[in-house]
């Protein structure tokens, strides 16, 4: 048996997915002109209380487009610490917008406003001035936790207070949203901007939404095709996005319920740890005794697929194309190995 647990990037289209493709009406979207990305692009603003939406290739893009959007060169942002902006995004910030990042202190996905509050700077001769906030929920490298509702809107409120802008990187939002039962909008009604992921557990090939007001959006536009993501007939790719927004969100709880089943039994073997507290939605971290790598490579060669992030640390990750068998299946190799 082969159980992929590297990422929810790995997942397949769906044949509905497929069939929606292949039929999609189409039209060139640098000229706004394919109708089902248009759709994709209303739904999303709409599931999210935005006024516009943006589709790109990658949520890579759409953190670096909200990101030259919100600033100028010069400018200072502030990233958490273990946030994808700051650790798999190239140095983007810098390259791309000439902008300063400054990292602020995460635990377990916890966020101190205070902690924002002191790393805000004011433009003088000497130091650049903070004009841009960005969250991360759920947050990947914390375990897949979930952005407190009320921490959320208390950052926001930090942030706006002091004229900064927040955009919110919400690749994994519908996790959060289903894990805790509330709309996105929960979260996304107090940012200036945010993008969810359709790659990750929704299913979809490729691309992620960017939504914001109308004017963020339409400079967001032109950014994307600065940053060579102007696509053409697009539709093609739209219409699995449309899909998942009609058929895979609901479906994510399945996701958490067996990324708690695995982390539990792996907890309970020796030479492996698991925060079970971090253990929020469909991302699983195993601390190992022995060297991550060694525990990766032993479990790929019984077919289990996992990623050796840190010395110590395995990520797992679950998904649609991980059924029940699979995880029981996983757990058996982790004892054996063990």
């Amino acid at each position: 048996m082969r159980v992929d647990l590297r990422s929810d990037t790995v997942t397949k289209p769906t044949p509905e997915m497929r069939r929606a493709m292949a039929e999609a009406e189409v039209g060139d979207d640098v000229f706004g002109e394919d109708p089902t990305v248009n759709r994709l692009q209303e739904m999303a603003a709409e599931m999210l209380g935005h006024d516009a939406a943006l589709f790109v290739p990658s949520g890579t893009m759409a953190n670096e487009i909200a990101i030259k959007v919100w600033t100028q060169p010069g400018d200072a942002i502030l990233v958490d610490a273990e946030s994808h902006i700051l650790h798999y995004e190239l140095a983007g910030p810098a390259v791309l917008s000439g902008v300063l990042v400054e990292p602020y202190p995460i635990e377990r996905g916890q966020i101190d406003p205070g902690e924002i509050e002191r790393r805000m700077r004011v433009a003088d001769d000497h130091t650049p001035g903070t004009t841009l906030l960005c969250l991360e929920n759920t947050h990947n490298r914390c375990g897949g936790t979930i952005l407190p509702l009320d921490q959320c809107r208390a950052l926001c409120e930090c942030a706006h207070r002091y004229g900064l802008r927040v955009h919110l990187d919400g690749a994994r939002l519908f996790n959060a949203a289903v894990a805790l039962g509330v709309s996105p909008q929960a979260w996304t009604r107090h940012v200036d901007s945010a993008f969810f992921a359709l790659s990750k557990g929704l299913c979809c090939p490729v691309g992620s939404v960017l939504v914001g007001s109308q004017e963020f959006i339409r400079e967001a536009h032109r950014v994307r095709k600065l940053f060579g993501g102007g696509m053409r007939q697009v539709g093609v790719l739209a219409a699995a996005g449309i899909v998942a927004l009609q058929t895979m969100v609901d479906r994510l709880v399945e996701d958490h319920r067996r990324a708690r089943r695995l982390a539990e039994a792996i907890a309970s073997l020796p030479g492996f740890e698991v925060d079970l507290e971090t253990v929020q939605t469909n991302i699983v971290y195993v601390h190992t005794a022995r060297p991550a790598r060694e525990i990766e490579q032993q479990l790929a060669a019984q077919g289990v697929l996992t990623i050796a992030l840190d010395p110590h640390r395995l990520r797992l990750v679950t998904h649609h194309d991980v059924d029940d068998a699979a995880i029981e299946y996983a757990i058996r190799m982790f004892q054996q190995i063990g």
